[in-house]
């Protein structure tokens, strides 16, 4: 009798062991502002829940605050969902190949970087080049506050690009033209919905995937063609003198972009890196995520239904 109690006991003991163990499949998904990384996010979140059975939240922050989380690997910000290269390579310098906390997704979906204007605009006054910008009649056409120069959209704070555009701006010769503004996302959007409404030119930093390919109509102004020579992006991160040291005359390369996680979480949540490893997202995809985001679609129902509706895609992330 005490032997079969001590065989119960036992076997009790490694069932309850065991349920914890799959209890712990447990991820904090860090959430940037772009409607974009805020899709990827939740996405990874839905398929977390419903196909892994474990837990996740999302927890907001920039690069730096999400890298910086994923590097001290205690499970504060265990994953970065949309992590754009070269745009923040001093970021995956640092975590990634310097002190190889932080590894990267296998299978990365392309971007592309540009300026834009709408279409209407564009038209109606030849503006199809970055240096249309510095024709003074164009620049008056931009200027809604008064001040003698028109207003172009280069990101949101804390955005890498944000940065190299701003040197673009000063390497392309717009300053004296062009004022280069930072300001969240959400007004960007209003403000072309705004320009386009009442007819009047608004130039912005523009990228693929987005929403905005799908609210308005609007067109990528040229730059040279890319050329690392003439690229030399350097980030406040790297250097105090970033701006003074950075040179940037021609439009960017195509980008990368990933999901960083912390390597901590191969201990912690096995399932869950697996598929962060695995998860094979597009342009297009990415896109229509936004769009119907920022027409208002909860994102959580948004990325349910979708999970839902393509689980044999769903199902080769997970290696079913």
């Amino acid at each position: 009798m005490r032997r079969s109690l001590m065989v119960a006991a036992t076997v009790t003991a490694f069932a309850a062991t065991t349920s914890v163990g799959l209890a712990a499949e447990k991820v904090n998904i860090g959430a940037p502002a772009w409607t974009g990384a805020q899709a990827i996010a939740h996405l990874i979140k839905e398929i977390v829940v419903s196909r892994i059975g474990g837990e996740a939240n999302l927890v907001p922050g920039n690069n730096a605050s999400i890298f910086q989380a994923m590097d001290q690997g205690k499970g504060d910000i265990d994953v970065h969902p949309d992590v754009w290269l070269p745009n923040q390579q001093s970021f995956t310098d640092k975590y990634v190949k310097g002190a190889g906390t932080v590894a990267l997704s296998e299978k990365p979906y392309e971007g592309k970087q540009s300026f834009c204007v709408s279409k209407d605009f564009s038209e109606q006054n030849q503006v199809t080049s970055i240096f249309d910008l510095a024709r003074p009649e164009i620049a008056g056409l931009m200027d809604s506050d008064g001040n003698g120069k028109g207003e172009i959209w280069i990101g949101a704070p804390g955005w890498a690009s944000a940065n190299v555009n701003e040197v673009k701006v000063r390497d392309y010769g717009l300053m004296p033209f062009m004022e280069p503004i930072r300001a969240d996302q959400a007004v960007m959007t209003a403000t072309v919905a705004d320009s386009i409404k009442k007819g009047q030119g608004y130039a912005f930093y523009c990228y693929s995937p987005h929403a905005i390919w799908f609210q308005f109509d609007i067109v990528r102004l040229e730059e040279p063609p890319f050329d690392p020579e003439k690229y030399i992006a350097i980030q406040p991160s790297d250097d105090p003198d970033w701006f003074e040291k950075s040179k940037v005359m021609t439009e960017d390369a195509l980008k990368k972009v990933q999901i960083a996680y912390s390597k901590s979480l191969a201990e912690r949540s096995p399932a869950i890196t697996e598929l962060l490893k695995n998860i094979q997202l597009d342009g297009d995809t990415v896109s229509s995520f936004a769009y119907a985001i920022e027409g208002g679609e909860d994102p959580a129902e948004f990325m349910k239904k979708w999970v839902a509706e393509n689980s044999d895609r769903v199902d080769g992330w997970l290696g079913l």
